[in-house]
């Protein structure tokens, strides 16, 4: 990514630097899912933002940096664009061979909607969560003050994962509270099931773990039910020990049901 870039696009450089496709055609509610922020009106109104490279223009690097160039705009809708640099690459030439773009990236404000859209659809999909479909009703004002707080906050972080122009799930990391809590962090993550098998849970986790590193967590804290195999499997794959069990921890279904709690030292 080169130095001059605009920071608001390096995710979606990100997302070119991985493709292997001749042509990429992407919806402009996709680009701003990569990206976290909404497009400047002028891609709203003229193909000619797209289609500039040369300075003080800098958002193009996004995609010529990796061989792309804009074929054609769907103002509004969609833009396709074009890999000129690997003409002759054959992994380009199967169209039918398109591998998953995964991106990772912290929320922003402009995510809201989106972030609630994905917790319900997930909270709708297993019982293995907190809460359940319906359980509560959350407003943009309110998750925005929440991603605020945590944007703030110098030991909690939410984490997107957006596949494919897609939002496909989320980690967050919650940071203890009081003097003596602030080397650990509770750690909610969730997938939506079109996209489980995918990786995207070890993903977010790993990143998780990185930035919290960097910021001084020693600990993560998590608590999984009982029945929940799959993801027990996995955070111990990841390191997870079980540390004790909590019991009759949710009600679920009208019935009981234990939680596990999990931790690690990084």
């Amino acid at each position: 990514m080169p130095k001059l870039s605009e920071s608001k696009y390096i995710p979606l450089a990100t997302f070119f630097k991985q493709s292997t496709q001749r042509e990429l055609s992407l919806t402009y509610d996709e680009i701003e899912a990569i990206i976290g922020q909404v497009l400047p009106n002028a891609a709203y109104l003229s193909s000619s933002w797209w289609k500039k490279t040369k300075p003080p223009a800098l958002h193009f690097f996004a995609w010529t940096d990796h061989g792309y160039s804009v074929k054609s705009v769907n103002l509004g809708k969609s833009v396709l664009f074009h890999n000129v640099v690997h003409e002759k690459d054959e992994r380009l030439l199967d169209e039918n061979n398109k591998q998953d773009i995964l991106i990772i990236r912290e929320a922003e404000l402009e995510d809201a909607r989106s972030f609630i859209s994905l917790q319900e659809s997930i909270f709708s999909e297993t019982d293995f969560m907190l809460y359940g479909k319906s359980d509560i009703q959350m407003t943009v004002q309110a998750v925005r003050k929440e991603m605020n707080f945590w944007k703030n906050s110098t030991n909690s972080i939410l984490l997107l994962a957006i596949m494919n122009g897609q939002f496909a799930g989320y980690v967050l990391f919650t940071g203890g509270p009081a003097p003596r809590a602030l080397h650990r962090a509770t750690v909610v993550i969730g997938v939506k099931q079109m996209f489980s098998k995918k990786g995207i849970a070890s993903s977010l986790m790993l990143h998780g773990e990185k930035w919290a590193k960097e910021v001084g967590i020693s600990k993560l804290e998590l608590t999984v039910i009982k029945e929940n195999l799959n993801a027990q499997k996995l955070y111990e794959k990841l390191g997870f020990e079980n540390e004790g069990t909590r019991k009759n921890a949710l009600i679920i279904n009208e019935e009981f049901v234990d939680e596990f709690f999990m931790g690690k030292l990084i």
